[in-house]
C-alpha cells in the first residue's frame, strides 16, 4: 500500500516539474532582474503601466448630457402624449418575452400529441432534460 502511495506521488511530482518546466522553456528567453527593471521603468516613463488595483477599467460614461433640462423634460412630455413611454417599473429589460398565444386549438395539440406518442417520439417522464 505504502509503495503504491509513494510511486503515485512520484508520478504526480514528475508530471507537475516537467509541464512547469517545459512552459518555462516554451516561453520567451529568460530575462534577468535589472533587464526587466529597465522595461519597467521605460514603460512607466511612457505611461504604459496601469496603476495598482485599475487594470482592465472600461471607460466612463460621459457625466455630462449633451441637452439641458428644459429638452430633456421637453421630450419626455412629447413620448408622453404620443405613448413612446413604458409604464412605470416595465421598462425594457432585454429580452422579448415568448408569445403565449397557440396557433393550434386544443383538439389539434391533442392529436398531435398522440400522434407522436404512436410514433414514439415522445420522451419518457422525467427524461425531459436528457433529450436536449
Amino acid at each position: 500500500m505504502k509503495t503504491k502511495f509513494a510511486l503515485g506521488a512520484v508520478v504526480a511530482a514528475v508530471a507537475v516539474f516537467s509541464q512547469t518546466a517545459f512552459a518555462q522553456t516554451a516561453a520567451s528567453a529568460p530575462v534577468d532582474r535589472q533587464q526587466r527593471k529597465a522595461e519597467t521603468a521605460e514603460a512607466n516613463k511612457a505611461g504604459q503601466l496601469t496603476p495598482a488595483g485599475q487594470g482592465n477599467v472600461s471607460p466612463a460614461p460621459a457625466k455630462t448630457s449633451d441637452k439641458t433640462r428644459d429638452q430633456r423634460k421637453a421630450q419626455t412630455q412629447a413620448d408622453a402624449k404620443s405613448g413612446a413611454l413604458a409604464p412605470a417599473g416595465e421598462g425594457k429589460s432585454g429580452t422579448t418575452q415568448p408569445s403565449t398565444a397557440s396557433d393550434k386549438t386544443r383538439a389539434e395539440r391533442k392529436a398531435q400529441t398522440e400522434a407522436d406518442r404512436k410514433a414514439g417520439k415522445l420522451a419518457p417522464a422525467g427524461d425531459a432534460a436528457a433529450q436536449k
